[in-house]
């Protein structure tokens, strides 16, 4: 029994065989997963923001938003100095958001 452990162990020292591949065959794995976490995680996300930025740049007063915190509102000033927009939540309640708060534009 223990001469089967010590051959084993000695078969897995030492340089790679032909048939293991070398070292080529352990970069192609850990480069297809960066490959694939690319395409499904990080450039998705990347095209969300994007078109958030645009739809943020294209706010208009009346529109209907809800801010990330969740708050429902109609745009009714813009300060594109101070990258602040004033939102009516009520009647008589306006309340002041940084652009960046916009979440979403309703229909």
């Amino acid at each position: 029994m223990l001469q089967l452990i010590s051959n084993a162990y000695a078969q897995g020292q030492g340089a790679p065989s032909p048939q293991s591949g070398g070292g080529l065959s352990m970069l192609i794995l850990p480069a297809a997963i960066l490959v694939i976490f690319y395409f499904l995680l990080i450039r998705p996300n990347q095209k969300k923001e994007k078109d958030r930025k645009k739809m943020i740049e294209a706010l208009q007063k009346g529109d209907k938003v809800i801010t990330t915190g969740g708050m429902y509102g109609v745009v009714v000033n813009i300060k594109k100095e101070e990258d602040i927009v004033v939102l009516k939540i009520a009647d008589g309640a306006k309340v002041d958001f940084a652009k960046s708060a916009i979440q979403v534009r309703l229909p």
